[in-house]
């Protein structure tokens, strides 16, 4: 039974928890019941301006000279509390965002913490180059904190994302403002709380709630104090936060939307595939940027990897978060339902085939709930296989030949992760390294060794995070060259 009830949300700025200065606030509804639960803080350009003063008050102070032993023992620290908490915020992010709470449970949140423990270690392995000019000098690099920098996270993921990205800048030297986003924030809140019980100084990390353009997401990038931008999130908004950012050249990380290629060659394992791709296609409702949704079959196997794949999916249990039987939860608000559901309306006017899905479960009249859809008879150009969805939808095509499904993957203005499926091992290496995206995985989904690069190409992002990539982006290096 979940003891944990729904939060209101106040800012944390400067180690304490405050509500904005004109008192204004916005409700927080809870998508599989469409009720209030509560209300949160709106922040603005005032509250922006204090927490970054807050932020750049603490860079200056202690905790960018703190020693890094004692700076990674609070960082860990932090990782533990939220594995102390785990019931708690799981039931807070499953709230929020509508997700299973058993998903919430034993991914999210352990993952969260693990970000931490991850850095808290990866850390002590940091170190920079030198280089000798014969005789003549030596040049060596000092590694330096940027200062304050902005945070502002999605909605889908909302503490493991955070907290990818809060731990390295942290274990870089640098302080935080955080602009979580407006349907998710309540385990964002309790954060401020779990960062000042492990040790963190006031003032290092800061968290304004609020909306994105005009308001606390367009101070944070503007603000000239503010060194650098990370962002997670929906393309069209990077372009702005970009355009905001450029007026004070900030160094900007984004990972962007992705409408990733899921590639089942014939000789492929058929029951592995079913099992991953179930995963790759619905898990989170399938908000998840990472989700294979543009499903590639070779024709030999596509009609019986279609039946069954269908009958896998309508094996799904789509209903309450909270039960622990469900495995797809729902949508994360009315807006985001209605746009989902347009692009299966859209489906059939492009002449596709609903094979599963596609509406509102009949024993829930409540909730932004949608069955898992598979639609095929679609061609490559259509919109429903170019556009991202972000939801439960995906799209299977039949190929014939290796080059042709290489050009059909990579005929889209996203590039952020791949799938591959085939026991052919030279056809693997020989796809994967024409397939245009950031992340490939070979007969696997979703596995990350947290110190390789993660980020996407073209329209799905900008630069890398994960090990040194990370910290790469949230310090300066400087040479010193020594006349020997």
């Amino acid at each position: 039974m979940i003891k944990t009830k729904p939060i209101d949300c106040l800012h944390f700025i400067d180690g304490k928890y405050v509500p904005s200065k004109n008192e204004k606030t916005f409700v927080n509804i809870n998508p599989a019941t469409e009720e209030v639960m509560g209300t949160v803080a709106e922040g603005g350009k005032e509250e922006i301006a204090l927490a970054v003063a807050a932020a750049k008050r603490a860079f200056e102070g202690s905790w960018r000279r703190m020693p890094a032993g004692e700076r990674a023992r609070i960082i860990r620290r932090i990782g533990d509390i939220i594995l102390e908490r785990k019931d708690e915020l799981a039931a807070l992010e499953s709230f929020d965002t509508g997700k299973p709470y058993g998903l919430a449970s034993s991914i999210d949140i352990p993952r969260a913490a693990y970000n931490f423990h991850f850095f808290a270690d990866y850390m002590a392995s940091i170190g920079t180059e030198a280089y000798q000019m014969d005789d003549v000098a030596l040049n060596y690099a000092i590694r330096r904190p940027l200062g304050v920098v902005g945070l502002i996270n999605p909605w889908n993921l909302p503490l493991l994302l955070m907290t990818w990205k809060l731990a390295p800048c942290l274990a870089a030297g640098n302080t935080a403002v955080l602009k979580p986003a407006e349907w998710t924030p309540m385990t964002a809140t309790l954060l401020g709380e779990i960062c000042k019980e492990a040790g963190v100084p006031d003032g290092v990390v800061n968290i304004v709630h609020g909306f994105g353009p005009d308001s606390a997401g367009a101070a944070l990038t503007e603000h000239p104090d503010v060194c650098a931008i990370s962002f997670t999130g929906e393309t069209t908004t990077g372009k702005h936060i970009m355009t905001a950012a450029a007026k004070t050249l900030k160094r900007l990380s984004y990972e962007l939307g992705g409408k990733n290629p899921n590639i089942i060659f014939a000789d492929a394992d058929l029951d592995e595939v079913i099992e991953t791709t179930i995963k790759s296609s619905f898990i989170n409702q399938g908000e998840v940027c990472l989700c294979g949704s543009r499903i590639y079959v070779e024709r030999p196997l596509y009609d019986a990897f279609v039946e069954r794949f269908t009958a896998k999916t309508k094996e799904l249990i789509v209903g309450d978060p909270l039960d622990p039987n469900t495995t797809v939860g729902t949508l994360i608000s009315e807006e985001h339902y209605n746009r989902v559901r347009s692009y299966v309306e859209l489906a059939v006017e492009e002449g596709g085939v609903i094979e599963t899905g596609g509406k509102r479960p009949e024993h829930l009249s409540t909730g932004y709930y949608l069955e898992p859809t598979i639609i095929t008879g679609l061609t490559n150009d259509c919109r429903v296989v170019q556009e991202e969805i972000f939801g439960p939808v995906v799209t299977i095509l039949p190929f014939d030949r290796e080059e042709e499904v290489i050009k059909q993957a990579n005929d889209t203005h996203y590039g952020l992760s791949a799938t591959i499926w085939t026991n052919d091992l030279r056809r693997a290496h020989r796809v994967a390294a024409q397939i245009e995206a950031g992340i490939i995985w070979v007969n696997t989904w979703f596995l990350r060794d947290l110190r390789t690069p993660f980020g996407g190409m073209k329209q799905s992002g900008i630069g890398r995070e994960g090990g040194m990539h990370s910290f790469e982006f949230y310090s300066e290096l400087s040479n010193i060259c020594i006349k020997l």
